[in-house]
């Protein structure tokens, strides 16, 4: 009898012992929980204040955000939109010689930093930011157009919301462009908007004015190739791929085992351990753990220096451990990230090794991306494009274990 039970526990620590070395012999399982997590495009914030969610970005220390300088963006598109002024005449800008520059302003969503800070830096250069985000809350500007002063008024802002609730809607910046045209007739002078994708809308509009100058931003192909055309007078590049190389970069860093400052540094301000590094500016936020591409306005005298197809050539192929990543993008439609952020994914990540699944939202229920943000524990780590910028609770509650 004292045989048979000696018999048995051996047997059960053998079991125990085999159990143990089922993944690769001496080797400990990474929890999901202390793998790493990179917000990128949408930092998760209060979308009423714009606060940045420090518990979301303190969720491990292997947790960090990637996007653009928003805030410094909006003054860039501002910017922009008064020094191309400066330069024209002031007789063809105002259509109707009243001595007022009239324009409309299409708005992305409410409840996204990004559409407050644009709006908020258009606002501001022309003099019309009435300490609000809000469409219709402003107040009368002033902006000189070839030596000229000008009165500026905001004659309607509008957040573009589609019929099936998405935000940064095209569709719906086309039809309202329709109805300020007949609406405001030569009192509109310019038009300018929160993203490409709804200035683009505005253009499709079949009694848009010909001639009143458009503005737009995120340097999308599309607008690159209509500024080169002479449709669309100016957009704004957050260097995109800057952004997508450096959300690639940082899981790399991660999983390569880099710490301290060498997680934000290697290959975006110097070298890597493989000779890589990123050619564009970006700057790191050690308070929010954030790295920010810088921003730069795009007219007809450098649109060709931002057409598509040039791709970073800081970038080249490793020899880097193959690594599974499971990134989610908040739309599927929406038009920056499926034109020009995905593309630059794609091409990247395997320069780096990375092995990217994708999963798309509809941009109007989180649960479009939280519901195919599954099979968690096959991936090394996660990059997350949230369709809300207040639901990073919602993704970290998934990677608790």
């Amino acid at each position: 009898m004292k045989k048979a039970l000696m018999t048995a526990s051996a047997i059960a620590m053998a079991a125990v012992g085999f159990m143990g070395c089922s993944k690769n012999a001496g080797t400990s399982v990474t929890l999901n929980k202390d793998k790493p997590l990179v917000f990128f495009n949408r930092q998760p914030s209060d979308p009423t204040n714009g606060q940045v969610d420090m518990d979301a970005m303190n969720w491990n220390d292997k947790t960090f955000y990637v996007g653009f300088d928003a805030a410094g963006g909006g003054a860039v598109q501002g910017s922009l939109i008064v020094d191309w002024l400066a330069e024209q005449d002031a007789s063809k800008i105002d259509r109707n010689g009243d001595g007022v520059l009239g324009y409309v302003l299409c708005m992305g969503d409410a409840g996204h930093n990004d559409s407050q800070a644009r709006t908020k830096g258009i606002r501001v250069a022309l003099g019309t930011w009435n300490d609000s985000y809000d469409a219709g809350n402003v107040k009368e500007g002033s902006v000189k157009i070839g030596g000229k002063t000008l009165k500026v008024v905001e004659l309607e802002g509008k957040y573009m919301t589609g019929t099936d609730g998405s935000t940064w809607n095209a569709n719906a910046a086309t039809d309202a462009m329709g109805g300020w045209a007949t609406k405001y007739g030569t009192q509109l002078d310019m038009v300018v908007s929160n993203n490409d994708g709804m200035a683009m809308g505005c253009l499709q509009a079949s009694n848009y004015p010909a001639g009143v100058p458009v503005f737009g931003y995120d340097a999308n192909a599309d607008a690159i190739e209509a500024i080169g055309a002479g449709k669309m007078t100016g957009t704004v590049s957050q260097n995109v791929d800057a952004q997508a190389t450096a959300t690639l970069q940082v899981i790399r860093n991660l999983l390569d085992g880099e710490t301290g400052d060498a997680v934000h540094t290697k290959g975006i301000t110097e070298a890597d351990r493989y000779g890589n590094k990123i050619s564009a500016p970006v700057d790191y936020i050690v308070a929010t753990k954030a790295l920010l591409a810088q921003n730069a306005g795009v007219n007809s005298k450098n649109w060709q220096d931002y057409k598509a197809g040039s791709r970073d050539k800081g970038i080249k192929q490793t020899n880097a451990e193959k690594k599974k990543v499971i990134l989610s993008i908040y739309n599927s439609a929406d038009n920056f990230l499926s034109s020009s952020y995905l593309p630059a994914l794609q091409y990247y990540a395997p320069l780096l090794n990375l092995d990217l699944t994708i999963v798309q939202g509809d941009g109007q229920n989180e649960a479009s991306c939280l519901d195919k943000f599954t099979n968690l524990n096959s991936f090394d780590a996660y990059a997350i494009n949230m369709v809300k910028t207040n639901s990073a609770s919602n993704y970290t509650d998934k990677l608790k274990y």
